[in-house]
């Protein structure tokens, strides 16, 4: 390991061996440094990241965790973490060291998140993003205890603020939706996307994903094996959102029809997407069929709400509503619970008659 001047720049440059965490030894070198001092800073900054140790700074320690998790996630997936981290995170936690981050700390700005406005907005955050934010602060911690000898993930203390799911979910009725419906069919490609929408509780990018082989038309059957997202201004088709996601949904016959019709008469092609645009289209007009329709404006994703909405009502349990949403029983049971019909009189009167006291 060394610090020199160079003296053809004047400034100085550093020169450090270390091993890889597969035992091989190499050398770093890094060049045009100001002073001797933030060479030499640089230098142990970098050998306790090469060695994985829990006192580097924070923001060295998001470094290593993104390259940790990248090949892991979908590349949607990784970049809305690495915007939450680069944003939320390293600027508040950057420069503390990772095993001095307490619990008084993450309180603390746990208080300032809750209060924080979106600056594009001017609006507080919603609780379920601010839940999103502090799960990933604490994944940066429980990687950071899995893998490199952090004692303790100090958020286990304070607690996770924020909300798991949304308040704002709302529901249309068949009825509302036929108004919404009605109002779009003067373009094709938009009422036909949200038939399907509404119809089969699918999400969004399923939808944008979808091709001409994923229709089995002789069955009434639609494959999701893919999902479609905008990033960084090009196409990308990826895996579903979870290997659950994977599954065959039963359509309505009538639905199966539309959509039949409408490929043909767009000619879609073999491989093509059957929805050639992005989820902006979608918004935009869902915007336009409220407003020309007059029915309450709700999200895109509600539609997938509606669905299971629609599903309880007419009495289906959880565990078929997870198959066809491509979720777990439990989700399911956790997320919409206020729409399934109370049982507790029904039971009360099971174990009345179990008591034998009649009425």
């Amino acid at each position: 390991m060394s610090v020199n001047k160079n003296p053809k720049t004047g400034l100085w440059d550093v020169q450090v061996w270390y091993r890889t965490y597969e035992g091989a030894r190499k050398k770093k070198h890094r060049r045009g440094f100001k002073t001797k001092s933030a060479g030499r800073d640089w230098e142990r900054q970098f050998l306790l990241r090469a060695n994985g140790s829990p006192s580097m700074s924070f923001a060295d320690f998001v470094g290593l965790y993104k390259e940790d998790v990248r090949p892991l996630l979908k590349l949607n997936t990784f970049l809305t973490k690495a915007h939450i981290l680069d944003t939320k995170l390293v600027p508040v936690f950057g420069e503390m060291k990772l095993n001095e981050i307490a619990p008084s700390d993450v309180l603390r700005w746990q208080g300032r998140l809750g209060d924080a406005t979106n600056p594009k907005t001017g609006r507080k955050y919603s609780m379920t993003y601010v839940r999103t934010v502090c799960n990933q602060l604490s994944a940066v911690f429980n990687h950071a205890c899995r893998y490199y000898g952090l004692g303790e993930n100090p958020m286990r203390q304070v607690g996770k603020i924020g909300k798991r799911d949304a308040d704002e979910m709302q529901i249309w009725t068949v009825e509302e939706y036929g108004c919404f419906s009605e109002a779009i069919m003067d373009k094709p490609q938009a009422f036909t996307a949200f038939e399907v929408l509404f119809w089969t509780g699918i999400r969004e990018g399923e939808l944008l994903a979808l091709t001409p082989g994923d229709f089995d038309f002789g069955k009434d059957l639609l494959h999701i094996t893919k999902s479609y997202q905008r990033i960084r201004g090009e196409d990308v088709i990826t895996p579903p959102k979870t290997p659950k996601s994977n599954r065959v949904i039963a359509m309505p016959n009538g639905l199966a029809e539309e959509v039949e019709e409408y490929i043909a008469l767009f000619g879609v092609g073999d491989g093509e997407r059957v929805f050639p645009f992005t989820k902006s289209f979608l918004y935009r007009e869902m915007g336009r069929g409220c407003k020309r329709s007059g029915v309450k404006r709700i999200r895109v994703h509600d539609l997938r709400h509606s669905h299971v909405s629609l599903l309880i009502d007419k009495g289906f349990t959880a565990l078929a509503i997870a198959d066809r949403l491509g979720h777990e029983a439990v989700d399911v049971t956790y997320r919409y619970a206020h729409l399934f019909p109370s049982v507790q009189r029904d039971m009360a009167d099971v174990l009345q008659n179990l008591r034998g006291d009649g009425k």
